[in-house]
């Protein structure tokens, strides 16, 4: 049995002591649990992030499969519970707070006031800028991590991480449209995550250039 020392001595031996123990006193939230967000979910858990707040409204869908972190049979699965169980496979002992809801307006502070970094990662153009500003608005504390184009086949290094304003970062291409061309596909989705996730560790280590 792989017990909590044993693997906490383990990643603090790939990453550092000092890098360890602020990841382990982390805490992230991940706002949508689709191609970005289930991406970031694991990379974060992997990384050693103390705590992950995952939020999602969704079930597992077939077409989820070709970019997503889930399995076959997950399908059907609510998507916060297939990946509080996929995490928990990789690091059981990272603590995973999960919701099944949809982000509105009316409950973006409460879900979020309390974490000091947000990934934003939601399929649609106009619930993306909604969670952004609200955000903006509503949680001065928060710095956001948004992606934004990483659709079709175009070049990886296309996949950039720009800060935007003070407490917002853009990760992704920044026009590039799912809707248009060949769609999400795995490499492209997976590369936006990955900036998304490694600015979140720079964050969290004091890093704020991106």
């Amino acid at each position: 049995m792989v017990t909590k020392e044993i693997l906490q001595e383990a990643l603090a031996k790939r990453i550092g002591q000092k890098a360890f123990e602020r990841l382990q006193q982390s805490a992230v939230a991940v706002a949508g649990l689709g191609g970005l967000g289930s991406h970031i979910a694991v990379m974060l858990a992997r990384s050693g992030v103390g705590k992950l707040f995952l939020v999602d409204f969704d079930t597992v869908d077939i077409s989820n499969l070709n970019r997503q972190v889930y399995r076959i049979n997950d399908i059907g699965r609510s998507k916060t519970e297939a990946m509080a169980e996929i995490i928990g496979e990789i690091n059981p002992y990272t603590v995973v707070e999960t919701l099944q809801t949809r982000v509105r307006t009316e409950n973006v502070g409460k879900l979020f006031g309390d974490y000091s970094i947000v990934c934003e990662a939601f399929d649609v153009a106009e619930e993306k800028a909604m969670l952004v500003n609200t955000l903006l608005e509503q949680c001065p504390n928060t710095v956001i991590i948004s992606g934004i184009g990483m659709a079709g086949y175009g070049s990886s290094n296309e996949i950039v991480t720009k800060q935007s304003m003070k407490r917002l970062y853009l990760c992704g291409d920044g026009h590039s449209d799912s809707g248009h061309g060949p769609g999400l596909t795995a490499p492209r989705v997976t590369l936006c995550a990955a900036h998304q996730g490694n600015m979140a560790l720079r964050l969290i280590m004091g890093e704020t250039e991106a």
